[in-house]
C-alpha cells in the first residue's frame, strides 16, 4: 500500500536533532535509559527521536535541556525541524503519484489509501504497532486525505485498481466505519476515470500472490513500479516495469468485471 499502512516520517532535520541529542547525551555520559526515566518518555521514544522517526515534543526538550546542560542548543536545533507528509521510502512515490497520468493498484490487505474514508484511514493508522500518538495519526489522515486529489483532478489519471475480496470482509474500524468505506468504494466506481474490480477469494489459480503492486506511468509516459513491504521499494528498470505490468493485466483478467465488482460491493453494503 503505498502509504496504506502507517510509518512514522523520518525528514533530514529531525534527523539532525536526534544526531545533536545524541551527541550531548553521550557528552554528559547519560544513558538512554535515564533519558527515558527523566523525560517521562518510553526507552523506545528516545531511540525513535535520536533515529530522527519521531518528532520531540517540547516537554521533552525541556527535560533533555535540563538534564545534559544543552545550553539552548536542543531547543535551537527543533526551531528547525520540518515535518515530512510521507516516510522517506515513500516521498520519491507520492511525488510521481500526484502527477501521474495513470496508475494501476493490487492490494490484498486494507482498501487503498487513495481510496480510504477518513473514518477508515483513521482506524488503520491506530491499528499501527507501535502505536502512533495522536499527533502522528493526525498527519497521516491528513495526508491520505490530501492524497485523494489525484481521484479528481484536471487532467484526470485513469486508475485501475483491484482489491481482494477479502479486503471487503475484514471490519477495519467496525461495522459503521465499513457501511461508509462501502460506499464509498460505490461512489468512486461512478467516476469515468476510476475503475474497481473485486478478486474473488476462491481462485486456483492468482497472479499476485507475490502482494501489493502499484504500477504507475507519468505524464511524459515513463513508467515506474512500486513494492510495498515493511518499507515501500520504487523501480524502474524495463524487465522489472515488463515483468510486473504483466503480473497487473493478469490480475485484471483474473479478477471480477467491475459491473460485477459493484454488485458483489452492494451486496456486501446490504449484510453489514
Amino acid at each position: 500500500m503505498p502509504g496504506d499502512r502507517q510509518a512514522r516520517p523520518k525528514s533530514a532535520t529531525m534527523r539532525m536533532f536526534g544526531a545533536v541529542l545524541q551527541a550531548l547525551r553521550r557528552r554528559a555520559g547519560v544513558s538512554r535509559e535515564r533519558l527515558a526515566e527523566a523525560t517521562q518518555y518510553s526507552l523506545d521514544m528516545i531511540c525513535a527521536v535520536e533515529q530522527g522517526r519521531r518528532q520531540p515534543s517540547a516537554k521533552l526538550i525541556e527535560a533533555a535541556e535540563e538534564l545534559l546542560d544543552g545550553k539552548g542548543v536542543l531547543k535551537e536545533a527543533a526551531k528547525h525541524i520540518v515535518q515530512n507528509k510521507f516516510p522517506d521510502w515513500f516521498e520519491e512515490y507520492a511525488k510521481y503519484e500526484a502527477e501521474c497520468h495513470s496508475l494501476e493498484i493490487y492490494q490484498n490487505h486494507v482498501i487503498p489509501g487513495l481510496f480510504q474514508t477518513k473514518e477508515y484511514a483513521l482506524a488503520v493508522f491506530r491499528s499501527e504497532r507501535p502505536l502512533l500518538d495522536d499527533e502522528e495519526i493526525e498527519r497521516g489522515v491528513a495526508a491520505r486525505m490530501e492524497r485523494q486529489q489525484l481521484l479528481t483532478r484536471t487532467p484526470p489519471a485513469v486508475i485501475s485498481a483491484v482489491l481482494e475480496q477479502v479486503i471487503l470482509e475484514r471490519w477495519i474500524g467496525g461495522r459503521e466505519v465499513m457501511r461508509g468505506q462501502m460506499q464509498r468504494l460505490l461512489d468512486l466506481s461512478k467516476l469515468r476515470n476510476v475503475d474497481i474490480q473485486i478478486m474473488p477469494t476462491r481462485r486456483e489459480t492468482h497472479a499476485g500472490l507475490a502482494g501489493p503492486l502499484y504500477v504507475l506511468e507519468t505524464k511524459d509516459h515513463e513508467r515506474y513500479v512500486y513494492f510495498e513491504g515493511q518499507k515501500g521499494v520504487m523501480l524502474s528498470g524495463s524487465k522489472d516495469v515488463s515483468d510486473v505490468s504483466m503480473r497487473s493485466a493478469m490480475l485484471r483478467s483474473q479478477a471480477l468485471t467491475p459491473e460485477d465488482s459493484v454488485s458483489l460491493i452492494k451486496k456486501v453494503l446490504g449484510e453489514l
